[in-house]
């Protein structure tokens, strides 16, 4: 009898209790995506539209749930017996990094309303919010495990949006690029992931770290591949040099709007699981991984910032393709804070996390007004948007702004400040020679940047006078893009005016 009593006792304490709460927001987006792709099949053509803004309430109901949880002191799934680990943990780096992407996602299904008309609505929307509940797990994430699963639950349904525009030829390729390449940096990295796991014997970040300090002699190169092959993954999702060959063909074929998504969303995750995995999973591996992340760091932001530099203004979607070259330029930048943690304190992720919401803001714009102008230019070239100003002048306004607060430029002082901070942390770091190549790579910058700002403003381009040029037709601008312009306008324009933030916010500490 006592022997059964103690086993049913034994038994009862491997349950796991779950604070709902605590993982509301990923399953808010998770549940409202069933919802939408249910509603989808009692849904006529004509009310088809009611799907997007049912996706939109869904997120911000998600994000409105961040809001009890602020005090960033929840955990759920923990290990029940002596040890303190948890599988999810809602602490501020999870709560900030999930009101990123959540936001991201928000804007972008703003984007998308109206310009879903010849995309099977349904599966749009049921797609976008998948990969949003799982990019919005992942930074909450504690254990290897699940940190895989909310890395591909994010990724999965990205494939698919990707090519979602049917009989488009260049979508289908940049779907089966991106799906490729994404497969491969996957598998490397469950082999790193079964590595740390065959030398810990554990999958939760924190045990890993304990246990990595005391790694058998005849281990210590397994281990060290696994932390190697681990990272090689998320480097891969970060859009980080030399695994950055997807990016410029994927942001071009894909949907301007899951374009927007991927370099702010995606690149949110992939960043959000390289902290994780460094900072609190191999923090005694630093001698490895930081080397590895300062040369990645300076390889990436000169690749992405020369090849934008390099872009023809009349080539087709080139707007988009500097965008996305733009993208992989200041992956690097977001990589710097995270090598100098291996060699200061981990304090220095508050840097990477405070640019992050900066470009998240100022690159959704861009994107904004770039799908804008693709409504009545659908080649969507850099020269398209010579002249802005005349035909469209808050549009231009907004455009101009976004483009100096990334080339870190007065009138924005957002940009700026996430700069001076990303710097700062190189040199308290003592990697004076990485702060020297990003200083070579913001004036490189600069030129492309303020090339685009300055056509926005010159007068159109005369019409050969053997032609007549002929009229664009008039597109009304759907209520919500104007709204994700709007917001993105006004969320930056509120951040130059109070720069403290960002640096008050580099100095926190989110673990």
């Amino acid at each position: 009898m006592t022997v059964a009593a103690d086993s049913a006792t034994g038994a009862a304490s491997l349950v796991q209790s779950v604070d709902w709460l605590a993982i509301a927001p990923p399953v808010i987006a998770a549940s409202v995506a069933l919802l939408v792709l249910v509603a989808d099949l009692f849904t006529g053509e004509r009310h088809k539209p009611l799907l997007g803004y049912g996706a939109v309430a869904g997120l911000v109901a998600a994000l409105a749930m961040l809001v009890p949880l602020r005090a960033g002191d929840r955990s759920t799934f923990c290990l029940t017996g002596g040890a303190q680990a948890c599988s999810y943990t809602a602490d501020h780096f999870a709560l900030v990094i999930q009101a990123l992407v959540l936001g991201g996602a928000l804007l972008t299904a703003l984007l998308s309303i109206g310009d879903t008309r010849k995309l099977p609505a349904g599966e749009f929307w049921f797609l976008l919010l998948s990969s949003a509940a799982g990019a919005a797990l992942l930074p909450a994430a504690r254990d290897l495990a699940t940190l895989v699963v909310a890395l591909e639950v994010a990724s999965l349904p990205a494939f698919a949006l990707v090519g979602i525009k049917r009989g488009d030829r260049r979508s289908s390729e940049a779907a089966l690029k991106f799906f490729l390449s994404s497969v491969v940096a996957t598998a490397v990295m469950l082999l790193g992931v079964s590595f740390v796991y065959a030398t810990t014997g554990t999958m939760h970040l924190t045990e890993i770290a304990a246990r990595l300090d005391d790694v058998p002699g005849r281990f210590s190169t397994l281990a060290e591949a696994g932390v190697v092959l681990t990272l090689v993954g998320f480097a891969f999702k970060t859009a980080a040099a030399p695994f950055h060959f997807w990016v410029p063909d994927t942001y071009v074929g894909a949907p301007l709007p899951i374009a927007a998504y991927l370099s702010v969303v995606g690149k949110a995750v992939g960043f959000s699981g390289l902290i994780l995995v460094t900072v609190i999973g191999f923090p005694s591996y630093a001698d490895v991984w930081g080397p590895a992340l300062a040369v990645l760091a300076a390889l990436t932001m000169t690749v992405g910032n020369v090849a934008a530099l390099r872009q023809n203004t009349t080539r087709a979607r080139s707007a988009v393709r500097l965008l996305a070259w733009s993208s992989v330029g200041q992956a690097g930048y977001l990589l710097v804070p995270i090598a100098a943690a291996a060699y200061s304190s981990d304090a220095q992720i508050g840097s990477t996390v405070a640019y992050a919401l900066m470009y998240a803001v100022v690159n959704l714009g861009a994107f904004a007004v770039a799908a804008l102008v693709a409504r009545s230019r659908p080649g969507n070239r850099l020269s398209d948007y010579r002249g802005l100003y005349a035909t469209r002048p808050l549009a231009a306004l907004a455009m101009g702004f976004f483009l100096l607060c990334l080339a870190g430029l007065p009138p924005g002082i957002i940009g700026l400040f996430a700069k001076v901070t990303v710097f700062s942390s190189a040199v308290d770091a003592g990697l004076g020679w990485l702060a020297v190549v990003m200083a070579v790579n913001v004036v490189i910058a600069l030129y492309y940047y303020l090339r685009w700002t300055a056509a926005l403003f010159s007068a159109p381009e005369p019409a050969p006078a053997s032609e007549e040029a002929p009229k664009a037709p008039a597109h009304r601008i759907p209520a919500p893009l104007t709204l994700a312009i709007a917001l993105t306008a006004v969320a930056g324009i509120t951040l130059s005016g109070a720069p403290q933030l960002i640096l008050r916010f580099a100095t926190l500490s989110l673990f």
